[in-house]
């Protein structure tokens, strides 16, 4: 994977996967096994990755419990035909992404946000996921009024 020079880029990047394995240990591991196969560190070595913007990282991974339901209505309603456990995880979790940092905590710019969210399916998941993503998170910024509270 090549890992861009912009710090945002690479602080979605890390979310992305910080995401990803805590939902993993979540679903995978027994909290009184005492093992971890994982330890707190990215699956990413920091030292890879670049620059990036903590801030923004931590943002992202900490507050996606707290809009993670809302986030997940938002979804079904703009991919009907998708139940939410249907869906790839890795595509699920690009998606919670993109409609958290654009569409709910508006921290970036909404087409900023969607081309991020195309741009990381290049290294994570195939040609129909995004289109898959591209779709649905078109018809959130073009139908705003219809789907956020």
């Amino acid at each position: 994977m090549q890992y861009k020079s912009d710090p945002r880029h690479n602080s979605r990047v890390l979310a992305l996967q910080k995401l990803f394995q805590k939902e993993f240990k979540q679903r995978h591991l027994q909290a009184d096994e005492g093992i971890s196969l994982y330890t707190e560190e990215s699956i990413i070595e920091i030292n890879e990755l670049g620059s990036f913007d903590n801030d923004l990282t931590n943002q992202l991974v900490d507050q996606m419990p707290t809009y993670q339901n809302e986030i997940d209505e938002i979804i079904k309603d703009l991919a009907p035909e998708w139940p939410i456990e249907n869906i790839a995880f890795m595509d699920l979790l690009i998606l919670r992404l993109a409609i958290l940092e654009g569409f709910i905590l508006k921290k970036t710019p909404q087409k900023v946000v969607i081309n991020e969210a195309i741009e990381l399916t290049k290294d994570f998941c195939n040609e129909q996921t995004r289109k898959f993503i591209s779709g649905v998170l078109g018809t959130l910024y073009t139908n705003q009024d219809k789907y956020l509270k």
